[in-house]
């Protein structure tokens, strides 16, 4: 099952469930937080399917779709595949070294990637940041996880990030990836239950340019140097999140140095058993 939360019509924010090119609503009853209520019990998808409203169901098309969180912290995991380690020395020959180490070691890198309100959804612009002239896009598989930091489900990110900015120090990571408009999340979530092998997703990435293609990746979750339960189990060592997280879990696909993004560019990122998240760049 696939959850995604909605505006609709009369501009009313909604949870529902995907079915085709439909969305059926979920009736809630915490109407501040509805994803989080369904996020937070048990068996979601069975207690999900039985207040299915089948008779205000209507097209995709006719709602909006909003990034799959409410209050949840955005943090993400950094050199978790040997491509993205390979990127991190070749931008940085000072902290080569650096990279190297975090790639081997037990400890992984996290670091928090967004507020809620930075988050942007499906459709929804990223933005360039003004002082940064080396940006590439991170595809990323994204873990939902409730306040008990269950995996209940995985959804689609995008992990803008600035290169250059990084590259210049390692030290000024918070701002190669921590700005307005650098974190979309979508186009909904899966439930865990119906991911049975996500160390095995393949993951694409296209940028399309004045109707060409400016470059085009793909990578699969197989190649992770680390598992996602480790992943979350650091994340969860000293700290509690009373809201739930949403936790990026790396990128295997990084653009030749000679790309960059630009304004008017179309990224789109399609997930084996999630969907496609696209984002105009802005």
């Amino acid at each position: 099952m696939q959850i995604a939360k909605f505006k609709n019509r009369d501009g009313e924010v909604c949870v529902g469930a995907i079915d085709g090119d439909s969305i059926v609503p979920i009736q809630c009853e915490s109407a501040p937080n509805p994803l989080f209520e369904w996020l937070e019990i048990a068996e979601p998808a069975q207690r999900a399917m039985e207040r299915l409203d089948q008779t205000h169901a209507c097209p995709l098309n006719d709602v909006v779709l909003l990034p799959p969180i409410d209050q949840h912290e955005v943090w993400a995991a950094g050199v978790t595949y040997q491509r993205s380690q390979s990127a991190r020395m070749e931008e940085s020959e000072a902290a080569a070294d650096c990279y190297e180490r975090v790639y081997r070691s037990d400890r992984p890198e996290l670091f928090p990637k967004a507020a809620p309100h930075r988050v942007v959804g499906p459709n929804q612009p990223l933005r360039l940041r003004a002082d940064s002239k080396w940006m590439v896009p991170e595809p990323e598989v994204a873990l939902v996880l409730n306040s008990r930091l269950d995996i209940v489900g995985f959804t689609i990110g995008n992990d803008l990030s600035c290169r250059d900015i990084e590259g210049d120090n390692p030290l000024y990571l918070p701002q190669a990836k921590i700005f307005e408009g650098s974190c979309s999340l979508g186009p909904w979530i899966t439930l865990a239950e119906s991911v049975p092998r996500p160390d095995k997703l393949a993951v694409e990435l296209v940028v399309h340019r004045q109707g060409e293609t400016a470059f085009s990746g793909q990578s699969s979750t197989s190649k992770m140097a680390r598992t996602f339960p480790d992943l979350v189990s650091w994340l969860g060592r000293e700290m509690n999140f009373t809201n739930g997280a949403v936790l990026l879990t790396g990128t295997g696909i990084v653009p030749e140095n000679e790309f960059t993004l630009q304004s008017g560019d179309i990224v789109d990122i399609s997930i084996e058993r999630i969907g496609t998240l696209s984002n105009p760049i802005a």
